[in-house]
């Protein structure tokens, strides 16, 4: 694909797949170092990460994961005292949100040459990475995501937010893949997750309303291991519950232009080291 076909695409669609985006021994690497985050749990990690926003909670550890790793549970992985109720290697739903930062085989992905080369066709400035995740959707106990616009986390302006969504596993509709809406990303922001500082800490609301889309808008993209699913900050996209045998690992990552976009201070996410530039 061409740079010229890339943003064609991008600005239409809202979204762009780069097969073979990754070789295989990038993918080994990848999937190996999500593995073995599974391996290591630490003892104090009890967080569950609920994929439906108005049930999340908005505790200390998910807020301090901005610049740590931090480990988040399938809503079903914990009793409610915080004991396994499966084996550990299926029962997180993602690691985040500092892997580009904090682990070598993710910040080495996150700051190659490749993902360089597409920021640039993109006509990214200064494109700099807010956040990071290792998104496991394991067999069986695999969660939906729902529909959503991922400005809705990570505001700037104006919105130049893109996020690169790496599959590490072929991603079918029977496993989960990504359904987005083409073109979605045209229209405005629907709903901002807006967060204030008060005397108690810091508390979230939701601004805004998000529309019930027709569901045959959606269109599902099925993507082989390698590939990577570039996702306008806008793009309306979801994804379903695992119900198959198969994994739908990924590892997924944003990016946004820092020398054209303020970077909202009411976002969850909040740095005191700062954003690090793709390439000065």
């Amino acid at each position: 694909m061409t740079y010229a076909d890339l943003m064609f695409k991008f600005e239409r669609d809202g979204f762009v797949i780069i097969d073979n985006f990754l070789n295989e021994n990038q993918v080994i690497e990848l999937k190996d170092a999500g593995k073995t985050f599974t391996q290591n749990i630490p003892r104090d990690a009890k967080n569950i990460f609920h994929t439906n926003q108005k049930d999340q909670i908005f505790n200390s550890y998910f807020l301090e994961s901005a610049e740590k790793i931090g480990y988040f549970f399938e809503k079903d992985a914990l009793d409610d005292n915080g004991q396994l109720l499966m084996d550990q290697s299926l029962a997180l739903n993602k690691v985040g949100h500092a892997l580009h930062r904090l682990h070598p085989v993710f910040e080495k992905c996150t700051y190659s040459e490749k993902v360089a080369s597409v920021c640039r066709a993109l006509g990214l400035v200064k494109p700099v990475v807010p956040q990071s995740m290792y998104i496991y959707k394991n067999p069986g106990v695999g969660s939906e995501v729902v529909p959503h616009q991922d400005s809705t986390f990570l505001f700037t302006t104006p919105d130049t937010l893109i996020g690169f969504w790496l599959a590490l596993d072929d991603a079918t509709v029977e496993n989960g893949c990504l359904w987005i809406i083409p073109g979605s990303h045209k229209n405005d922001l629907h709903k901002m997750w807006v967060f204030d500082n008060n005397a108690e800490g810091r508390e979230a609301n939701f601004q805004g309303t998000f529309p019930e889309y027709d569901k045959g808008l959606y269109v599902p993209v099925e993507v082989k291991k390698s590939s990577l699913v570039l996702l306008h900050g806008k793009v309306v996209h979801k994804s379903d519950h695992n119900k198959s045998q198969r994994s739908r690992h990924a590892y997924t990552f944003h990016v946004f232009d820092e020398m054209v976009s303020q970077y909202a201070k009411h976002n969850w996410l909040q740095t005191k080291t700062g954003f690090k530039p793709v390439y000065s």
